[in-house]
């Protein structure tokens, strides 16, 4: 009976060590209000996959206990094998943290805060890290001008470099693209793919194109608990319990007809005399001309809505 709780022991601990990040019934609370509650998933290494969630639903929160910044109130969370309860400076060596405010020394020269930061770590040769963290990012032309003099892009690399400079198996990102404009925001994505061939990364945004565009796997999270955890592909393609219109009329008509059409769950204006329509199978579609000719309608248009993870994550947040 001893050695075969040995062996339980031994497996769940080669199992862990197998995941980048092992979250395990997670429950957070402050006071009375609960911001996690009894969450558990897994990343494994080498994957770039976006946590979302809408404001307010445990995000930050989740990637401060990950990061060891605050304590979880139940449950478990091990990083590449380490607890963070237990071991939170072995957690920190392997994880780099980029919070969606990045914290940097604006009066800094870019070079002088890098090095500052390998200081911290303890790193060796910090001179040759500098440089190549340098070349990673991107950052050449501007390594010698101070970090209040950079553009919002060029912040956010030093913020990238600084959490990369150790080295770490993992990386946390918050909201790393918030306010940078078209190219920038181009520049860094690719920057992140480029990385997360050899890291697993961690992203937090709240953008869906992003989202579609660089990660293998959507993690989402609704009220403190996990309501999708799947390949981002897979969630896209996910069976729908109901087809969704954009019908365009020629002039208006009363929402209370709209509804009383056979085979229609949900109706909404998008504007003027453009209507949303949750239907439950394509055989609607005739009800709703048949509709429009009783009621000397003309539809003007009618379109099919494609599955975007934008509508899955409405579906699954609303």
């Amino acid at each position: 009976m001893e050695n075969e709780e040995k062996l339980q022991t031994s497996n769940f601990k080669l199992q862990t060590f197998n995941m980048s990040i092992e979250v395990k019934n997670v429950t957070k609370i402050y006071g009375e209000q609960k911001a996690l509650d009894d969450v558990s998933f897994s990343i494994e290494p080498g994957h770039i996959v976006g946590f979302l969630g809408p404001n307010g639903a445990g995000k930050s929160t989740m990637m401060k206990i990950i990061t060891c910044f605050i304590p979880q109130t139940s449950g478990s969370v091990s990083v590449c094998g380490y607890n963070v309860i237990e071991s939170p400076i072995d957690v920190k060596k392997q994880i780099g943290y980029l919070p969606e405010h990045n914290p940097l020394y604006l009066d800094m020269y870019v070079k002088e805060y890098l090095d500052f930061v390998g200081g911290v770590y303890k790193i060796n040769n910090r001179k040759a890290r500098v440089k190549e963290m340098i070349d990673i990012v991107g950052l050449g032309v501007e390594q010698n001008k101070k970090i209040g003099a950079l553009s919002k892009g060029y912040r956010q690399r030093v913020g990238l470099a600084q959490a990369m400079i150790h080295d770490p198996k993992v990386l946390i990102l918050d909201e790393p693209t918030t306010g940078l404009d078209p190219n920038q925001l181009e520049e860094i994505r690719e920057l992140i793919r480029s990385i997360g061939k050899e890291k697993t990364i961690m992203l937090s945004t709240h953008i869906m194109q992003e989202v579609e565009a660089i990660c293998d796997k959507t993690i989402i999270v609704n009220q403190g608990k996990i309501v999708a955890d799947d390949k981002t592909q897979n969630l896209r393609k996910q069976k729908n319990d109901e087809i969704i219109l954009t019908v365009e009329f020629d002039k208006d008509v009363d929402v209370k007809k709209l509804k009383g059409i056979n085979g229609v769950i949900l109706v909404k204006n998008k504007q003027n005399k453009v209507w949303f329509f949750a239907i439950k199978n394509d055989g609607v579609r005739n009800n709703i001309f048949q509709f429009a000719v009783q009621q000397d309608l003309v539809v003007l248009t009618i379109q099919k809505e494609t599955e975007s993870l934008e509508t899955v994550f409405k579906k699954l947040t609303t």
